[in-house]
């Protein structure tokens, strides 16, 4: 399954971009970074059977073993993308997440996007790591 982050902003050259990098190329499946304009821009549309996750401070608060739990499903049952979508520094519309699958938070805390990049790309090589039984859950 192709894990696709679609974030709004650039993230430029900068720690945060290096740590997005470290984490993307450690996991095992496809990964695809789109990034789009602070405004406007379009999110890019599925061409095959996918979810849409949106980072948003009003989701569910998941544990990393939950959230690999319900990638798993997802692949299990034929999905072949979840997009994961970090909106602008206003958040998202009431419609991007009535259309979302899973709004996921991490926590109450409103996270600069370059770290919310960066703490999904983790938690992304977190949930493959679980799915695949490596010990990196279990060290971190």
């Amino acid at each position: 399954m192709l894990l696709h982050i679609i974030a709004r902003g650039k993230i430029a050259r900068s720690p945060e971009e290096e740590l997005v990098e470290r984490y993307v190329k450690r996991i095992a499946w496809p990964v695809k970074l789109t990034e789009l304009p602070e405004t406007g821009g379009r999110i890019p549309e599925p061409q095959t059977p996918s979810r849409l996750v949106l980072l948003d401070e009003k989701g569910q608060n998941c544990g990393s073993e939950d959230f690999a739990r319900i990638l798993e499903r997802w692949r299990d049952d034929g999905i072949r993308e979840c997009r994961f979508l970090i909106g602008a520094a206003d958040g998202h519309s009431e419609q991007d997440r009535s259309a979302a699958d899973l709004l996921l938070s991490y926590g109450k805390a409103t996270w600069p996007h370059l770290l919310a990049r960066a703490m999904l790309a983790e938690q992304l090589f977190r949930a493959t790591s679980i799915l695949a039984g490596h010990p990196y859950h279990r060290a971190g």
